[in-house]
């Protein structure tokens, strides 16, 4: 891998695509850009940084392309799409996207949110905790980022690890989603913010028997989340 942040940029607007790769190389990344969704969906994810995905794309949406990437891959992932409606965000989440940029969108913003979720992804790597914690058959190492529930391997997404890592650092201890946006995002949670409840929900999937009835990771009314020690 080449020493400079390697990012993989899937957008099919020459000219969008044009300037986010003449910014990123100019800010000091390396980047690839792919117009293709079933291009993309066949790149080797784990050889990138970063994705930054457009959703509409040709042969392949990026809806798909993201679903694909996720069930084998834990790279970070940021929407960039002009479908801005809160319902559309919430579905990229649902998918395993990290962050999600609407179109139209300043260059500051975008190489902020860029820079963001490299150093998060680099903390990670670089965390110095104890390797790892064990929570009611949940256990998670936090300097390999890997899970397993019951014994059984289970690939989350890194925002979705990091959620679950800062709630396992103290079970029992209720968490506000001001205190969760804060963790993940270094902002305030919002009343039309549905990103932390959307991870919350992508998490039990992954980790409860019965998603709709959890038992270890719970709801604690008018505060936020807890995870539960048995």
């Amino acid at each position: 891998m080449s020493a400079l942040p390697r990012i993989l940029l899937v957008e099919d607007e020459p000219a969008i695509a044009d300037a986010v790769e003449y910014q990123l190389v100019r800010a000091g990344y390396s980047v690839d850009v792919v117009a293709d969704g079933a291009l993309a969906a066949d790149r080797d994810r784990d050889a990138y940084d970063l994705a930054i995905l457009d959703l509409m794309l040709p042969n392949l949406s990026g809806d798909e392309v993201c679903r694909r990437w996720r069930a084998r891959s834990d790279v970070p992932v940021m929407m960039l799409t002009a479908r801005t409606a809160v319902v559309e965000k919430v579905l990229g989440l649902e998918l395993g996207a990290d962050d999600y940029l609407g179109k139209p969108f300043s260059m500051p913003e975008l190489l902020a949110r860029v820079r963001a979720l490299l150093r998060r992804r680099d903390l990670d790597r670089r965390h110095r905790q104890p390797p790892d914690v064990t929570v009611d058959g949940l256990r998670l190492n936090l300097i390999e980022r890997t899970l397993t529930v019951d014994g059984r391997d289970v690939c989350l997404t890194p925002l979705e690890f990091r959620l679950l890592a800062l709630l396992a650092g103290t079970p029992g201890r209720p968490f506000s989603r001001d205190e969760i946006s804060r963790h993940l995002w270094h902002r305030r949670h919002t009343e039309d913010d549905r990103a932390c409840d959307t991870h919350v929900k992508n998490i039990r999937q992954k980790i409860e028997d019965d998603p709709a009835r959890p038992r270890r990771l719970v709801s604690v009314r008018g505060v936020g989340y807890l995870l539960r020690e048995r």
